[in-house]
């Protein structure tokens, strides 16, 4: 009933319910993330500084890069991303499926990050919440975003109303860093002079731009105003990422010496180009990507590191009510740079799970049963891509990533990614 409930009531109203509880929210957790700094009713109260980070891909490794040089610089910080929470020391999953909490939840959590001392929170904002109003009362310092590209268009319907939804973050935002190697970046400036802050891998005139850039499986290396960086994070579109980061860095006034070292002690960021070690000296990668954008990107960064003679196989699906359109497109791109597809199962909600295998499958060109394989369970899936893997191979399950659940109908399903490819490792003897 409540799934029927929400079909049919239009999104504004909806829109206005959300506006209306974000108010409540605010009121009731006493504007923790409010700036009244510059504001008549108490010039008193300082609050923490928010750092909104929004794009179609790449926002959650963004916010973890961020966090880390904020707290090598001695910062306390709470972070609010798509895989984690954290609050100073307090970790913990985020199990709900969401980018951005519901506006009580947020202001919840704010609410403790003030109450703990943090000076910074890094949130990940999506273009649902915003368009929802869900981050209504929230002074945002700095505003970070990283492209966009298709994606959400079940929801936004066109891709002008989806940049536009983003750019509700810009408006409001003090200050803003943007990838200038994205489709029209002056369209997310920040009105205030000189507060803009734009990053590149391709464009010298940019404030931040990467160069001597060395890409491997195991990390990546490049130079930013002749100081060198070395990511345990592969792939190019994390260069992005960290230029992102460094571009926070350098508006907070952090010495990139001490970014530096923050970006290089992180290991990973889990579902995110992670890497499973395996006996079979195959390359497994764990991804999120669940766009034809970040499909190109991926394969942009690994194809350089194919070894000739050697196979990409790429297990994946689509997320139910979501954007069908995208859906032949991925199924294109993977037939392009992939020896072996399989298709199979990814959170389908309410809507027809083996229909969104057709929808992908209108782009896929390879021969069935040969080097395309339909296989619905997702760990059979799984199973058989690291069956067909041999030596030197690169095998990519993408779409769950990090998360800790299947969304099927109404019940969310236990599933880790990392644990069923261990398992169906293992069970390969």
């Amino acid at each position: 009933m409540k799934h029927f409930l929400s079909k049919i009531i239009p999104q504004s109203l909806k829109n206005q319910y959300h506006l209306m509880q974000a108010v409540i929210a605010c009121m009731c957790f006493g504007f923790p993330a409010y700036d009244f700094q510059h504001h008549p009713i108490d010039k008193t109260r300082k609050k923490m500084q928010v750092i909104g980070v929004t794009g179609t891909n790449g926002k959650t490794t963004t916010t973890q890069l961020i966090a880390r040089i904020l707290e090598r610089a001695g910062k306390k910080v709470a972070i609010a991303s798509t895989i984690n929470f954290q609050i100073g020391e307090k970790k913990w999953v985020n199990a709900s499926k969401l980018t951005t909490l519901s506006a009580w939840e947020l202001q919840k959590f704010l609410r403790e990050a003030v109450r703990t001392g943090c000076e910074y929170a890094v949130i990940e904002t999506s273009s649902h919440a915003l368009d929802q109003h869900r981050v209504w009362g929230i002074s945002y310092a700095i505003a970070v975003m990283t492209n966009v590209t298709r994606e959400h268009l079940d929801y936004h319907k066109t891709m002008s109303a989806y940049r536009f939804a983003k750019s509700r973050l810009f408006r409001s935002a003090k200050r803003a860093v943007i990838n200038l190697d994205m489709e029209n970046p002056d369209y997310f400036r920040v009105r205030e002079e000189k507060q803009t802050l734009f990053y590149s891998t391709k464009d010298p005139n940019a404030h931040l731009f990467a160069e001597h850039i060395e890409l491997d499986f195991k990390g990546t290396d490049f130079t930013v105003d002749e100081e060198h960086f070395h990511l345990h994070l592969p792939g190019l579109f994390n260069i992005e990422n960290a230029l992102a980061a460094l571009g926070v860095a350098q508006l907070l006034d952090i010495d990139f010496s001490l970014a530096r070292e923050a970006l290089e002690s992180i290991a990973g960021v889990p579902g995110r180009m992670e890497l499973v070690p395996n006996e079979k000296k195959a390359d497994i990668i764990i991804d999120y990507a669940v766009t034809p954008d970040a499909f190109e990107k991926l394969y942009a960064s690994i194809l350089p590191l194919k070894i000739p003679g050697t196979k990409i196989i790429h297990v994946f699906g689509a997320c139910g009510e979501r954007d069908r359109g995208k859906r032949p497109k991925m199924g294109e791109i993977a037939s392009s740079y992939a020896d072996i597809i399989i298709l199979t199962n990814e959170d389908p909600y309410h809507e027809d799970a083996q229909q969104i295998i057709d929808d992908i499958e209108k782009g896929v060109t390879k021969k069935k049963d040969k080097d395309y394989f339909r296989i619905f369970d997702r760990r059979e899936a799984i199973h058989k891509a690291l069956a067909l893997a041999e030596i030197g191979d690169i095998v990519l399950v993408t779409g769950k990533g990090a998360e800790k659940t299947m969304a099927i109908g109404d019940r969310r399903i236990p599933w880790d990614e990392r644990q069923v490819i261990e398992e169906e490792l293992a069970n390969l003897g």
